[in-house]
């Protein structure tokens, strides 16, 4: 099989990976009943408050990994990264079945999850943007679509198995299945020939007669202005969703007096618009350019938090679809952004410059929850949240304008 026809075959296999370890965000379903569990071996009182460092740790580790694994994948191929790095992550899933204490899930969760993470989803992600140089966009969408998709399929597994088990067995039980499921889809991904190049795909350079963009490592990514305002632009871009993402739950319900139950809507719709904004932005980014749909992202980002700043008690409909939109424009970043990498520096060590360029987003995953949680800890209202959030989209918005200027210098 050629790998023109094969590489649909890894993308495939990717996105069932990805799928996987996208169930980092059923942290908010299991964080309550783990929290209830612990506390009472411990005889104390513990909340999913008090377990938020687990995930804002989990979330943050990746880049460690995704560059070092990124290393790897460029020299051994993605396939021992993918294997090494699921291995870590269902391990990770399955051994916090086994916690006593919230240190113990650090250690399980927090690190050996989130660096396994960061594994397989720099590898998958760099992997498959190599084998489709000509939809880019598109792909880039799709794998970390699957990623976010997940946020959806697992909170209601889990939440099944929490019921009739308890917590503890639901980590063990995800773990383990994750464990054979990326181990068995590991084996069909293989390492991008070097110049590859899809039947029927004529590369731009050659179609202009010019000559083709220089690969650059990280080193080369590094001395480069654009690489500063691209990873700042990320960290803004990626604020409002992250700042949110975590506690949209007792955001819906602290704000609006949407009941527990019904909040896990808020979650689910929050996710699904990520997904849908993955998805449709990377795919528009390969017809009107990725510069433009971040811009077009930061605009509509500022749109959507204003409509949760205006939001009040009982203002459902409001709350909703100013969330839909924060979704859609932070899927958007994540959508986009692994081939705005790519396109910049080069598909040959993008596994390692999208590792480091993912900085930003861990960034923005540590920050924005540690800024929402000061602020509503300290007032008990989110709306000098939402104007924070709305200046970092602003931000990110003139950053789109000086990227154009350093090109066009160029």
């Amino acid at each position: 099989m050629s790998y023109t026809k094969k590489r649909w075959l890894i993308l495939t296999a990717s996105c069932f990976i990805n799928l996987c370890i996208g169930s980092l965000y059923a942290w908010s379903v299991l964080a309550g009943p783990m929290a209830e569990y612990l506390g009472g071996l411990k005889g104390v009182t513990l909340t999913a408050k008090d377990l938020a460092i687990v995930f804002t740790l989990a979330n943050s580790v990746g880049p460690i990994t995704m560059i070092a694994g990124g290393k790897i994948n460029d020299t051994l191929g993605p396939k021992i990264v993918v294997l090494l790095g699921g291995m870590m992550f269902g391990g990770g899933m399955f051994l916090s079945g086994f916690a006593d204490s919230v240190g113990f899930l650090i250690v399980t969760y927090s690190l050996l999850l989130g660096l396994g993470l960061g594994m397989v989803y720099g590898a998958t992600i760099s992997t498959c943007i190599k084998f489709f140089p000509d939809k880019r966009g598109l792909v880039g969408g799709l794998t970390t679509s699957t990623f976010g998709i997940s946020s959806v399929i697992i909170p209601p597994i889990a939440a099944m198995i929490i019921s009739a088990t308890g917590p503890t067995t639901a980590f063990k039980v995800i773990g383990a299945a994750f464990i054979v499921i990326i181990g068995i889809s590991s084996l069909f991904i293989e390492k991008c020939p070097a110049d590859f190049v899809p039947e029927g795909f004529i590369p731009p350079a050659a179609v202009s007669g010019g000559k083709k963009k220089e690969d650059k490592d990280w080193k080369a990514m590094l001395a480069t202005p654009e690489f500063y305002v691209m990873i700042t632009m990320l960290t803004c871009g990626a604020f409002a969703a992250l700042m949110f993402i975590p506690m949209i739950s007792p955001i819906a319900q602290n704000m609006i007096g949407i009941s527990p139950t019904a909040a896990t809507a808020a979650v689910s719709t929050l996710a699904l618009f990520n997904v849908f904004g993955r998805v449709f932005a990377g795919s528009i980014s390969d017809r009107i350019g990725r510069i433009n749909t971040l811009a077009a992202a930061c605009v509509f980002s500022v749109v959507g938090l204003v409509l949760l700043f205006m939001a009040k008690e009982g203002d459902i409909a409001l709350f909703y679809v100013g969330i839909s939109i924060i979704g859609i424009c932070f899927g958007a970043f994540m959508g986009v952004f692994p081939g705005f990498t790519a396109d910049q520096f080069g598909p040959r060590y993008n596994s390692v410059n999208y590792g480091i360029m993912f900085i930003g987003f861990a960034l923005a995953g540590y920050a924005g929850p540690s800024i929402l949680n000061h602020i509503y800890g300290g007032s008990g209202s989110y709306n000098k949240a939402f104007l924070i959030a709305m200046v970092f989209s602003a931000a990110g918005l003139l950053l789109t304008f000086l990227y154009r200027m350093l090109k066009k210098r160029q």
